[in-house]
């Protein structure tokens, strides 16, 4: 059988169109996810759920020949702070090293800093293996195991603690979420680069995408 162009040029106009209507629906699917998970990163960040627990659980960032980096020095002086308040007698202190770090770890630096603070030894446990937010928490769970710790305050920045709460309830961890104090100023790229991290970390692990190329050693905090 014989089939017209006309025919041709019609049926192929149909699928055009549909083509074209299941993109834009796509696309708009794709900006509510992106505006809810948005949503939902601020208003974690604003809150702060501290709360009397068994532990603090610092998240690593970046350390610099033994010393935490600013951001890592506001998340631990907010352990340190919320330890003083008596929230939790154990502070716990999470992220490896890679092999530029010369033998340091995010963990033993936290450590380290904790101590020279007044926080006891006996009151600190230092993880020193992890290299990403999904390790970091996976270890967090073996340790809640391990000493009995059944609730937890989670403390890192603000934008980071809505896929931090989602992976440790994943994981079978009841966390209270407490966001460190902004320092300096973040101009509008870099609050962007951080949402869309954000939004892009956490849409990947709900989809099951390993998310270690997203963040490499460790998140860009």
């Amino acid at each position: 059988m014989i089939v017209s162009q006309s025919n041709l040029r019609r049926h192929g106009t149909i699928w055009g169109q549909l083509f074209r209507h299941l993109l834009v629906l796509g696309l708009l699917l794709a900006a509510g996810w992106c505006y809810w998970v948005y949503w939902q990163i601020n208003a974690v960040a604003s809150q702060d759920n501290a709360q009397h627990a068994d532990a603090i659980a610092v998240f690593g960032a970046a350390e610099y020949n033994g010393r935490p980096s600013p951001v890592f020095h506001a998340r631990l002086d907010h352990a340190v702070d919320l330890y003083r308040r008596q929230i939790a007698p154990v502070i716990i202190t999470l992220g490896g090293g890679g092999d530029k770090d010369s033998g340091k770890t995010e963990g033993g630096v936290g450590r380290d800093y904790l101590l020279a603070n007044g926080v006891p030894f006996g009151s600190i446990i230092a993880e020193t293996r992890s290299t990403d937010t999904e390790q970091q928490v996976n270890r967090l769970a073996e340790i809640a195991r391990e000493n009995g710790f059944h609730h937890i305050v989670v403390v890192s920045d603000g934008t980071h603690l809505f896929r931090i709460r989602a992976l440790c309830e994943n994981a079978g961890l009841d966390v209270y979420t407490s966001p460190r104090a902004t320092i300096g100023h973040l101009d509008r790229y870099d609050m962007a680069s951080r949402y869309f991290h954000e939004i892009l970390s956490y849409s990947a692990w709900c989809v099951g995408f390993n998310t270690d190329w997203l963040e490499g050693k460790e998140d860009p905090y």
